[in-house]
């Protein structure tokens, strides 16, 4: 993964919050970032092994959940958002960083410029995937 994402919710992280995120990744790494609120805990965060690793992407696709509830397990589903992980992947979907970090960040994706492009194709934009069903 190449690039930069602003996530529009809070992460949380052992019950503290950082707001307004911004990573900017280079092949899977956190080369850069900014913050709103919560720099430090951000800073300790990534220091940690192998947290600066990207583990998980996955885009939500329940679009019944209307809210943020600041319960990831729940928030990470809500349709029309995106969502990364940094630090440990899962070994069953063939992800080999290990880390004793799993933190989910949660993105909105409703807005006309949001999109994600795949190989060069763009494949989802304005909370809605482009390719064929």
């Amino acid at each position: 993964m190449n690039g930069t994402i602003r996530f529009t919710y809070p992460g949380i992280f052992e019950s503290q919050e950082i707001e307004d995120i911004s990573l900017t990744f280079k092949e899977g790494k956190v080369i850069g970032f900014d913050v709103l609120k919560g720099k430090k805990l951000l800073e300790k965060i990534l220091t940690k092994e192998n947290a600066d690793t990207l583990g998980e992407l996955a885009i939500g696709t329940n679009y019944g959940i209307q809210r943020f509830t600041k319960n990831m397990l729940f928030d990470e589903k809500m349709g029309g958002t995106v969502h990364l992980a940094l630090g440990s992947g899962y070994p069953e979907s063939g992800s080999k960083n290990e880390s004793s970090v799993h933190w989910d960040l949660l993105k909105e994706m409703k807005d006309s410029e949001s999109k994600i492009i795949l190989d060069g194709e763009l494949i989802y934009q304005a909370g809605k995937w482009l390719i064929p069903k």
